[in-house]
């Protein structure tokens, strides 16, 4: 009989901790997901051009700082979409390149992010991507001369953006399958598939896309595995171009290599 009420009170005791748990991780998990106040050990540079600091008007009243950069001389935009932490700062590297390339950008900063007023959400970043969309096309640059680039979690964004768009093209930089798959992985205990609220259902959405796609992951990614780069770029339709280091890790090296690749890329698009 002892032995009964130990085991039932162990079971008990068991069941309210998951419980605990599983509600923990349910209230935090958008303080896990998004991290504007983490900034990563990225290249740190100087812009090589002059910017123009902009805000870009989003839902829910929120102004995104953004940054912009135009040669009428050139002749595609990127529409640059980051990951889940750092700030613009930390993607000057990447901004450098792209001018050295001949590509215009606009680089945003998600709601929530460097400075920005809001709480970022799965919707909330949607609408900040199509609101910096909605920008371009204001200020004369149409959807055909954009190229979508996201980054890591921007990837979801970037290809919600893209679904039966005529975009120029776009650029998956360590792209995931969902979150929830992301989130799997890390918590194999938990049920996500009940407690997440930010989905991301990239893969389910992948197939929409009719412009060009070029997929970057790096095999040694140790934040979102290989294979999900690799059944993104399995799962596409349209035409695509991939490139998979052998020695890079979650973001990619800007190296000789990398730039060859994207430059054969962007020839290639009409």
């Amino acid at each position: 009989m002892k032995f009964k009420r130990f085991f039932l009170y162990l079971v008990a005791s068991l069941t309210f901790l998951y419980i605990s748990i599983c509600a923990y991780m349910y209230i935090i998990q958008r303080d896990i997901l998004y991290q504007p106040n983490v900034i990563r050990p990225l290249l740190v540079e100087k812009l090589n051009t002059q910017v123009q600091e902009i805000e870009v008007l989003s839902t829910d009243n929120v102004s995104l700082k953004s940054w912009f950069y135009k040669n009428n001389k050139n002749k595609y935009t990127v529409l640059f979409l980051h990951g889940n932490n750092g700030n613009l700062k930390t993607r000057i590297y990447k901004l450098n390149e792209f001018k050295d390339l001949n590509l215009n950008y606009l680089i945003i900063s998600w709601r929530g992010f460097n400075g920005n007023n809001g709480k970022p959400t799965e919707q909330g970043l949607y609408d900040d991507g199509r609101n910096a969309v909605k920008w371009l096309e204001k200020n004369n640059i149409p959807k055909d001369k954009i190229i979508l680039y996201g980054e890591s979690l921007g990837t979801g964004v970037a290809v919600e953006l893209a679904q039966n768009q005529k975009f120029a093209g776009v650029v998956l930089e360590s792209p995931y399958t969902s979150i929830g798959d992301v989130a799997k992985i890390r918590y194999p205990y938990l049920p996500v598939d009940i407690l997440l609220k930010d989905k991301f259902l990239t893969i389910k959405k992948i197939e929409n896309i009719s412009i060009p796609i070029f997929v970057i992951h790096g095999k040694l990614d140790g934040k979102i595995p290989l294979y999900m780069g690799q059944k993104i770029f399995d799962t596409i339709k349209s035409k695509k171009y991939g490139y998979f280091p052998e020695n890079d890790r979650h973001m990619i090296r800007y190296d000789s290599q990398f730039i060859s690749e994207l430059k054969k890329f962007i020839k290639n698009l009409n």
